[in-house]
């Protein structure tokens, strides 16, 4: 798709190539009209031209205040203009800068080093709406010197540069680098400023070639240093001539805002006023697009008629204030402009255009062709791609199958549409990714009614398994059971089957076991022991209640879930195989996780009821001690949590494993109770392991026994729980004692294992 866009774009491109033109026109820059001077003015003195706001003549009223007063002194031929008051003889006058010639200070000595003469040079433009440009450097010439300039008005600023050099030979012609000649800038708004130049040796290394320093500040564009200039006598005199000075302009000082509440506002008729950007206030006047002439003298601007001047149409030029329009004559088409298409008969046989027009469309026709064929190509492959996968995926046989479902469709899954899931994980994005696991990934989807949903997509799926996939579907889809997670459908048109169920929201049991936190510290005994007989209550009902018995095949604490109200739920039969009623094992391939996984079956791949048996063991191993089901970190003895386990109950260290909200909160029974039973779900052979009906039973009679039947008071718990923490006995069932209660606190005697415990308990400390 992508690949066709970028031919279409092609297309287009060799199509505009074919063009006679651009089909935009650009209208060209129009340089103002020479401003002019108010009526009864002069407007020239010498060869310069004064336009308003300046004026020639101090006092006469031409200029729009007495800064912009031009002295024109008669005496020199041709005459020559100066700003009133300031001895600056004026060069040019700009939109928005002055030339004025320069001034330049210097230093002379005599190959003794004995000063010569001596100029500094001081500008200033107090009084006036002007400042020194920033387009002005200060610039130093000579090969023992250096120079420094004190600004003081306007703006407070210092700087200055050093330039020396050892020979002339040395100096390398056009630059001012600092070797023979060095420069530095100068900010915006400086408006007086003091040079000051100096010497190291007094030029007596170098004065067989540069007996003078000179400094002045200049446009630096206009000065191009040579090594002979460090010997030439009429250097001053050069820099004046060649080397102007640039002074900014403006009216006032204040913004423009602020100038067209005032009555003195300067701008006129069709102009823009443009703040000043030398930070001192003040503004400047400008005619707008397609108007000429002198902003400051009323009436303003007036219109460029561009018909008259250089008429840019090849047929009829329209003008209007501000612009023009080109239109073509009767009969004719085109858009009229010069540097456009211009005009040609209405039926113009122009081969070229034909052609070029033939060709472009004749493309455009080709390529949307071209892409409309390809994507319903596209879109047929998919359709079919999808009843491929779906027939594959066993989608006739789980269709028949609902129809012939005797609850009817309500109460049987439902068949998702592959359009249906990837809308409601946003594409399977990362974001809505639950979590991973051995046999596939696990999103969160929103379906159109708004329903939240946990979708998941396998890794694999066994052909030969299809059908035994959909018997699970349709027998889960039936599972009526608080305690085991809903299935609400699947879908059947992607590669690899999806399973859509309930979503729930307050993650595995794991999480709360052993991610540490608030969860944890919040997981009370209570909670535990609960969650373990729904837990098995829902295994009970999977073995033995279900039309058709299910093994899970893979119980394990990530594998428990938890509702906003903490109720398990059991999820991901993704690994479970469904028994027939006159079975008792299923051979398959061994299939689990490290640490749950019942050795019998990872011996003699034959899958049991009592597999499953063994793996919720492991899991009331962990709820019991808050252990990892296999800890590589541990060492070799407690890396394997069933292992260990069983080997602490048989040395009678149970108490010492107890995780301690369990030991703080739960009645001896209780976690003697608990402790026992899982110790027979974690028997190597399976036979002798209890069935999940009879783990139910015991768990939910457990649940009864909510206090110590002798313990009186929470201080007495406390107390027991601290002596099973600190070690000050190794534990309940190690306990040797073989005295009697007297009178002064101690015992004698013997006395059976409850008499132990209790003593051991409320003896004093």
């Amino acid at each position: 798709m992508l690949l066709n866009i970028a031919f279409l774009h092609l297309i287009i491109l060799i199509c505009g190539l074919f063009s006679v033109s651009s089909l935009q026109f650009t209208s060209k820059s129009i340089a103002n009209a020479t401003m002019v001077a108010k009526p009864g003015c002069d407007i020239k003195c010498g060869s310069l031209t004064v336009p308003f706001p300046f004026g020639i003549g101090n006092g006469t009223g031409c200029s729009i205040d007495p800064s912009f007063d031009i002295t024109c002194n008669v005496s020199f031929n041709p005459p020559k203009a100066f700003l009133s008051g300031k001895n600056l003889e004026v060069i040019d006058i700009l939109d928005d800068h002055i030339l004025v010639k320069n001034n330049v200070g210097s230093r002379c000595f005599d190959k003794t080093g004995t000063l010569i003469n001596a100029d500094s040079i001081k500008l200033s433009l107090e009084s006036t709406s002007f400042s020194f440009s920033d387009l002005n450097s200060l610039m130093v010439v000579g090969c023992d010197d250096l120079a420094l300039i004190f600004g003081y008005k306007g703006r407070n600023f210092t700087s200055g540069c050093i330039s020396l050099c050892a020979k002339k030979e040395d100096i390398i012609d056009g630059y001012c680098s600092g070797m023979g000649c060095c420069q530095t800038s100068i900010p915006k708004g400086l408006k007086s400023f003091v040079g000051s130049l100096g010497s190291l040796y007094n030029h007596t290394n170098v004065s067989s070639f540069n007996p003078c320093g000179y400094a002045f500040l200049g446009e630096p564009d206009k000065f191009i240093f040579n090594s002979s200039d460090l010997s030439n006598s009429s250097f001053v005199n050069k820099v004046i001539e060649e080397v102007p000075v640039v002074i900014d302009w403006v009216i006032g000082n204040g913004s423009c805002t602020e100038a067209k509440k005032s009555a003195e506002y300067a701008c006129g008729g069709n102009s823009v006023c443009v703040d000043s950007k030398t930070g001192l206030g003040g503004y400047r006047c400008n005619c707008s697009q397609g108007y000429q002439g002198n902003p400051y003298i009323s009436p303003g601007c007036t219109d460029i008629n561009e018909c008259e001047n250089e008429n840019p149409c090849d047929g009829i030029c329209n003008n209007f204030p501000g612009g023009y329009t080109c239109t073509c004559p009767h009969g004719q088409i085109g858009d009229g402009k010069k540097n456009g298409h211009g005009c040609i008969p209405r039926n113009s046989k122009s081969p070229i255009l034909q052609l070029s027009l033939g060709l472009c469309f004749g493309f455009l026709a080709l390529v949307i062709s071209a892409t409309w064929i390809y994507l319903c190509i596209k879109r047929r492959q998919l359709l079919r791609l999808r009843e491929r996968f779906f027939q594959k995926n066993g989608g006739l046989m789980l269709t028949q199958k609902l129809r012939s479902n005797e609850g009817g469709m309500e109460s049987a899954a439902k068949i998702f549409t592959a359009t249906e899931l990837e809308k409601s994980t946003n594409n399977y994005a990362e974001d809505r990714i639950l979590g991973r696991g051995g046999y596939g990934t696990v999103y969160k989807g929103i379906l159109p009614d708004k329903r939240v949903v946990a979708i998941k997509k396998s890794r694999t799926m066994d052909v030969s398994q299809i059908e035994l996939f959909i018997n699970e579907v349709i027998i889960l889809s039936e599972v009526n059971h608080r305690n085991v997670v809903k299935l609400l459908g699947c879908c059947l048109e992607s590669e690899v089957p999806l399973l859509v169920y309930e979503f729930i929201s307050k993650g595995t049991l794991y999480n709360h076991i052993h991610d540490g936190g608030d969860q944890t510290r919040l997981f009370s005994w209570e909670n535990r022991l609960r969650i373990a007989s729904e837990a098995a209550g829902a295994l009970a009902y999977l073995h033995s209640a279900a039309s058709t018995p299910v093994i899970h095949r893979d119980v394990k604490s990530t594998n428990i879930l938890l509702d906003e109200n903490y109720t398990a739920k059991i999820s991901d039969f993704g690994a479970s195989r469904l028994v027939s009623l006159d079975q008792t094992q299923v051979t398959t391939l061994v299939q689990g996780t490290l640490g749950y996984l019942d050795p019998e079956y990872f011996h003699t791949s034959q899958l049991t009821e009592k597999s499953d048996v063994y793996s919720f063991g492991v899991v009331l191993a962990e709820l019991l001690t808050g252990r990892m089901p296999l800890d590589t970190t541990a060492s070799e003895h407690e890396r394997n949590l069933a292992a260990f386990f069983v080997k602490s109950i048989k040395e009678n260290r149970l108490f010492q494993v107890l995780e301690t909200h369990v030991l703080r909160e739960g009645s001896f029974e209780q976690c003697q109770g608990v402790a026992e039973l899982a110790k027979r779900c974690l028997r190597l052979t399976g036979e002798e392991r209890p069935t999940m009906k009879e783990v139910a039973m015991e768990l939910e009679g457990l649940r009864k026994f909510t206090k110590h039947p002798w313990s009186k008071t929470e201080q007495c718990q406390e107390e027991e729980t601290l002596g099973l923490i600190t070690g000050q006995a190794s534990d309940l069932y190690a306990i040797n004692m073989t005295t009697n209660f007297m009178a002064n606190g101690e015992f004698s005697g013997q006395q059976s294992l409850d008499s132990r415990m209790m003593l051991h308990i409320h003896s004093p400390r």
